[in-house]
């Protein structure tokens, strides 16, 4: 029995590099991954679908994101707009920053088709 703990903890102490390595390998720095990891707690329920194909009710966040302006995205975010809450209070300026850092590396997506006029 001892024998086969003693394996499954090396497959697993074995696998736990590889798994490592593969989150590495999304490019992305120490902060645009913490930038995602605050965009989607803090900033998702707006701005991210909850679904495939479903709307949001804030924009998409990408580079293109305030004509990539970051100082305008640090702006907004920390300020609000009368649509969007202030984040001054619940984010460190250091938790935008990866934000912006993060939101910089989402590719800007296509535009919308458009709708059939002959319908």
């Amino acid at each position: 029995m001892t024998r086969h703990a003693l394996v499954l903890v090396f497959l697993f102490t074995a696998g736990a590099p590889a798994a490592v390595a593969q989150q590495a390998s999304d490019g992305l720095t120490e902060q645009q991954r913490l930038g995602r990891q605050v965009l989607s707690q803090s900033c998702g329920v707006c701005h991210l679908p909850p679904a495939r194909n479903a709307r949001t009710y804030g924009p998409a966040l990408h580079k293109g994101t305030s004509g990539g302006d970051n100082a305008l995205v640090r702006k907004i975010s920390l300020e609000g707009t009368p649509r969007m809450p202030a984040f001054n209070h619940m984010l460190q300026a250091s938790d935008i920053d990866a934000i912006v850092a993060y939101v910089r590396t989402v590719p800007t997506p296509p535009p919308a088709p458009a709708a059939d006029a002959a319908r």
